[in-house]
This record gives C-alpha cells, structure tokens and sequence, in this order.
C-alpha cells in the first residue's frame, strides 16, 4: 500500500521531496507534521549532492516505505 496516488512515478529527488511534504499533510497532529517536515528537508539536504543513479533510485524506494509506515502508524490510531 503506497501512502498517497504517484509513488510509483517518483524518478527524482524533487519530486520525492514534494511527494513526501504532501504526504505531511496526512498527519493528525501540527507537531508531527512540523516534525516529518524538518526531518524531510535535513534528508534532502544530506543526499542532494548523490549522483549515483542507483543510489537515488533506493533512496526514493526507502523513503517511500517510510512514509508509508509512518503513516500507517499515526493514522490507525484512530
């Protein structure tokens, strides 16, 4: 289960980064959301100089899992 339509799409790390701020949106609560988004842009920030092609393709992959899980876990808790 992919947490919002066009995961699949995703081929570079902007459109990641825009995927993954949408996806804070998700969040019940300001904090998180605040939260998440901090932490998306430290992990943009850190793999922006990443040239390797493989590389970012498994950088996306992960951070789409993640943000499937984390939202799995804060949206079940209803």
């Amino acid at each position: 289960m992919l947490p919002l339509l066009g995961a699949e799409l995703i081929q570079t790390p902007v459109q990641l980064y825009r995927y993954l701020l949408r996806c804070c949106r998700l969040l019940p609560s300001t904090a998180m959301r605040q939260h998440y988004r901090h932490a998306i842009r430290q992990g943009y920030n850190s793999h922006s100089d990443e040239e390797d092609p493989e590389r970012i393709q498994l950088i996306i992959q992960r951070a789409v899992a993640d943000a499937d899980w984390i939202l799995t876990k804060y949206t079940k808790k209803k």
